[in-house]
């Protein structure tokens, strides 16, 4: 496994939540983070049908674009009554012509349980996929996730995504009324930043 030895890094992101999380992971460690969107870098086309194979897409892509190694998060949520989806199309699911609507998308998911009677408990889980890619080609990836089931109605303000509707098992507060330091501590991105620190820059 190859560690990180630069002093720079590329968020292989235009995701604002997804950036003050990945920033703040990486703060102990002293390296200088800039984003593909601080770069006036594209999103490349993700048409992989796993979360690796879309991190590996936009990792690659960033870390070719600047020269600079890239660190890209593919992450979504998985609902085990719906066969798995939204999975890697989470955010497909919340776009609209006017920009990404969470509210809508987690409506959406509700009301297919909902058609479906599906019993309770209503598992899911969020996973996330962290590929970190160098401008010569190499990368490493390493997965994380974090179970729990889906709760109606919507509960809290924080965090983004789906998080107000999923409740992580031993948990009483959802992602979305967590405080954002627990989050940070349990959350499918911790478990996969885990293993990135412990296999590159440990």
């Amino acid at each position: 496994m190859r560690r990180f030895t630069e002093d720079k890094l590329v968020i292989a992101s235009h995701n604002a939540g997804k950036l003050v999380e990945i920033a703040s992971l990486l703060e102990p460690f002293g390296i200088t983070v800039t984003s593909a969107g601080d770069l006036g870098l594209e999103e490349p086309v993700e048409d992989q049908d796993t979360f690796a194979g879309n991190a590996r897409i936009k990792a690659h892509f960033a870390a070719k674009a600047s020269g600079l190694p890239a660190l890209s998060d593919d992450s979504g949520i998985t609902v085990d009554a719906l066969n798995g989806a939204p999975g890697v199309y989470t955010a497909d699911w919340a776009e609209t012509p006017n920009g990404r609507d969470f509210p809508m998308a987690m409506t959406k998911v509700w009301g297919l349980l909902e058609d479906k009677n599906a019993a309770e408990p209503r598992t899911a889980a969020f996973n996330c996929t962290l590929c970190l890619a160098w401008p010569d080609g190499h990368d490493e990836v390493f997965e994380g996730c974090v179970e729990g089931r889906l709760v109606w109605p919507m509960k809290g303000d924080e965090g983004f995504g789906f998080d107000p509707i999923f409740l992580p098992n031993g948990e009483t507060q959802t992602f979305g009324e967590m405080d954002p330091k627990r989050k940070k501590l349990i959350s499918h991105r911790a478990d996969a930043f885990t293993k990135l620190v412990a296999g590159c820059f440990a």
